[in-house]
């Protein structure tokens, strides 16, 4: 892929995350995430590729655009094929309610290299790069964390694994606190979360715990341009999330490593905050009618990482203006 389709993408994120900012707080999570959706597919209309999107808003009858196998893109006869999978706002009820780590975050690859993943829930398990290699999702609770403690040249007690704040989890977290190892409970976000692990500043070691295998996806190609690691198994509860994974061909017995969500090593990755977080912030609005916004960019296989301020003149771009 083009190195320059790295920033024309960061581009989406942000319209996305300028459309959505302003309902922060406002109780109003369908109209926030109808917002960013609109932008970013106006943007997509931009950005000179050849684009399907294999992971989005539904299926075609569940969703007005950004739905999957939805092309997207200039279409240029030179441009380039690719996949994309998108989630114009990621947390959703946070932003509804004025809390932290809502995302407008997107991943693209070469056509065929991004798991068309069936949006049921996902099984998860994720480090960083200085345990990469460590993480299994078929042994125990107990087993991963002392791997991964060991890798890091830590305590067990010092290892914080993060996990969303869920009923699911309950038994989860009794097991990680039998080890001794602190705990992270997040409401939502775990694209985010997953990022963390990368970041030594963010103090996060492991995520573990169910949420959505489309989430996954695009979690896992983050960690990918990072150098972190990510597995992850199919976990479908009722019929119609089992009928739709033997329409993808998904294997629910398979452990689909990094590698299967996420093939090849050309990878184009952004995040941009709307509501404030640990690792990114959040949109501001400021005097003058201009908004600042800050993007996480990635990209294989310059493994660049790219934090991104703007500060963006709505007078100029009036359709993201509150």
């Amino acid at each position: 892929m083009n190195r320059n389709l790295a920033l024309n993408l960061a581009r989406a994120t942000e319209a996305a995350a300028l459309s959505a900012g302003s309902f922060l707080g406002q109780g109003k999570k369908n109209e926030a995430d109808g917002a960013a959706v609109d932008a970013m597919r106006r943007l997509f209309d931009t950005v000179d590729i050849n684009g399907e999107v294999v992971i989005g808003e539904g299926e075609i009858d569940e969703a007005p655009m950004l739905y999957i196998g939805e092309k997207i893109g200039t279409k240029k006869p030179n441009a380039d094929e690719v996949d994309i999978a998108v989630d114009p706002l990621d947390g959703t009820t946070s932003i509804a309610n004025g809390m932290n780590n809502a995302i407008s975050v997107l991943a693209a690859a070469p056509k065929g290299c991004l798991l068309n993943a069936p949006d049921v829930y996902m099984d998860k398990i994720a480090c960083g790069p200085g345990a990469k290699g460590c993480i299994d999702l078929t042994d125990s609770v107990e087993n991963n964390i002392n791997r991964v403690a060991k890798a890091l040249g830590k305590k067990v007690e010092d290892i914080t694994v993060s996990v969303l704040k869920r009923e699911r989890h309950d038994k989860l977290v009794e097991e990680i606190r039998a080890t001794g190892a602190r705990i992270k409970m997040v409401t939502d976000g775990d694209i985010l979360t997953a990022i963390e692990t990368c970041f030594e500043s963010s103090g996060v070691d492991m995520v573990m715990g169910i949420g959505g295998a489309p989430e996954g996806v695009i979690a896992a190609a983050a960690l990918k341009c990072l150098d972190g690691d990510f597995q992850g198994r199919l976990l479908p509860t009722d019929e119609h999330q089992m009928k739709r994974c033997k329409e993808l061909h998904s294997d629910l017995n398979k452990i689909y490593k990094i590698d299967d969500l996420v093939k090849g090593n050309d990878v184009i990755f952004s995040a941009t905050g709307v509501s404030f977080g640990e690792l990114l912030e959040g949109v501001k609005y400021l005097k003058g009618n201009k908004a600042t916004t800050e993007t996480l960019v990635l990209r294989l296989p310059s493994g660049t990482v790219r934090f991104i301020k703007s500060i963006h003149d709505l007078n100029k771009k009036p359709e993201y203006a509150k």
